[in-house]
C-alpha cells in the first residue's frame, strides 16, 4: 500500500474499471505520485494528470524510477531557474534559499530546499515559517520531486497544502531551433520591457508591484520579445541566460487574445532561441503547470520533455 513517503516517486495503480461475465476488468496507470489522500490517488502521467478514486484501486505500488536526472543536475537547474527569476528579498538557511517578492508569483516567494539547511529538518521548517512571518507573508516551499520528498513528508505532517504540479521541462537548444519556423520580421528583442509588454504581463499576473519589476529585469543577460501585428502588440516572451551560460530560460510566453491560433508563440520563441544560441547557451528550460494542457501540448511538439517536477507547498493559515 502507498504511503505519504511515496509522493514524488513513480508508481503503478491498477484500478477496477468494470465487470464482465462476473470478473473484474482492470486498467493500469503509471506515473509520478502527486497526491495521496483518503479518497483519491493522483498521478502525473505522460498523458496528463490522472485521479483514481480509492474505492476503484485494486493494487498500487511503487516501481523503479524511469531514467531520472541526478540530484546534482536537479539542483543545478533549480539554481539556474532561481537566477532567471530573482526575488529582491533573499535569505539563506544553510544551502536553502529563502525568497520574497511582495507575493508576486509563487516562484519568487518560496523557500527552495536544495542542499543542507545546516540543522535538523523540523528545525529548518520552523526557521522557514519564522522567516516568512517576519516578511508578513504565508510560508511557502517549492519541493523539487523526488529530491525534496523528505521535506514534503515533513510538510504533510504539519498540514501544509499543495498547489498544482509544475513541470520543469528542457530541450537541447539545437533541437528546439530545428522545430521552430525560420525567424520572420516583426519580432523585436529589447533589453528592457516596453510599457505595452508590462501591461500584458500585468494582465496575466494580476498586477505588477515594484518587486515584480525586479524579478523581471534584474538578470544580467536577458531579452524581452515583442511581436507586433499591424502595429498592435500581439505576443510577448522573456528569455534569460543563466547557469554559467548553459541555460536559456523561457518565461512570460503570452499571445494576446484575438491573435491566438496564428503560430505567434513559435515566432517569439524563435527570436529568443536565436538570441540564446548567439549568447552561447546550449540547453533550454521552462516551467509550466501540468494542468495547462494547451501549453504542455505546444512544448511537447517543440521537443520539450520533463526534467523534474515540483510542488509549491503552502503553510496552513
Amino acid at each position: 500500500m502507498l504511503r505519504q513517503q511515496d509522493v514524488g516517486h513513480r508508481i503503478v495503480v491498477r484500478r477496477i474499471v468494470g465487470i464482465r461475465e462476473g470478473r473484474p476488468l482492470f486498467s493500469d496507470a503509471l506515473g509520478e505520485l502527486v497526491e495521496l489522500n483518503e479518497t483519491h490517488i493522483t498521478l502525473a502521467t505522460d498523458q496528463g494528470r490522472v485521479q483514481v478514486p480509492r474505492d476503484e484501486v485494486h493494487r498500487a505500488k511503487r516501481v523503479p524510477a524511469a531514467r531520472r536526472p541526478t540530484a546534482a543536475a536537479v539542483i543545478a537547474l533549480e539554481l539556474a531557474a532561481d537566477q532567471a527569476w530573482p526575488a529582491p528579498v533573499r535569505g539563506r538557511l544553510g544551502d536553502w534559499l529563502l525568497r520574497s517578492a511582495e507575493g508576486w508569483t509563487g516562484r519568487a516567494n518560496t523557500a527552495l530546499p536544495v542542499g543542507d539547511p545546516d540543522r535538523p529538518l523540523p528545525a529548518a521548517v520552523d526557521a522557514v515559517e519564522r522567516w516568512y512571518a517576519d516578511q508578513g507573508q504565508p510560508a511557502m516551499v517549492n519541493t523539487p520531486l523526488p529530491l525534496a520528498t523528505p521535506v514534503g513528508a515533513e510538510l504533510d505532517a504539519r498540514g501544509w497544502t499543495a498547489r498544482p504540479l509544475t513541470l520543469v521541462q528542457t530541450v537541447p537548444l539545437d533541437r528546439l531551433l530545428a522545430r521552430l519556423p525560420v525567424a520572420a520580421p516583426g519580432t523585436e528583442l529589447a533589453t528592457a520591457p516596453s510599457a505595452e509588454w508590462l501591461a500584458v504581463a500585468a494582465g496575466r499576473k494580476g498586477g505588477l508591484p515594484d518587486a515584480a519589476r525586479h524579478v523581471l529585469t534584474a538578470v544580467d543577460r536577458l531579452r524581452f520579445a515583442h511581436l507586433h501585428v499591424d502595429g498592435t502588440l500581439a505576443a510577448v516572451a522573456r528569455g534569460t541566460v543563466t547557469g554559467e551560460g548553459r541555460w536559456l530560460g523561457l518565461s512570460m510566453i503570452e499571445v494576446v487574445p484575438g491573435f491566438r491560433g496564428r503560430g505567434l508563440a513559435r515566432r517569439v520563441l524563435r527570436a529568443l532561441a536565436d538570441w540564446g544560441a548567439d549568447s552561447g547557451a546550449t540547453d533550454v528550460f521552462l516551467q509550466v503547470e501540468q494542468r495547462n494542457t494547451p501549453a504542455v501540448t505546444l512544448y511537447r511538439s517543440l521537443g520539450f520533455t520533463t526534467h523534474h517536477t515540483y510542488l509549491t507547498r503552502v503553510a496552513p493559515a
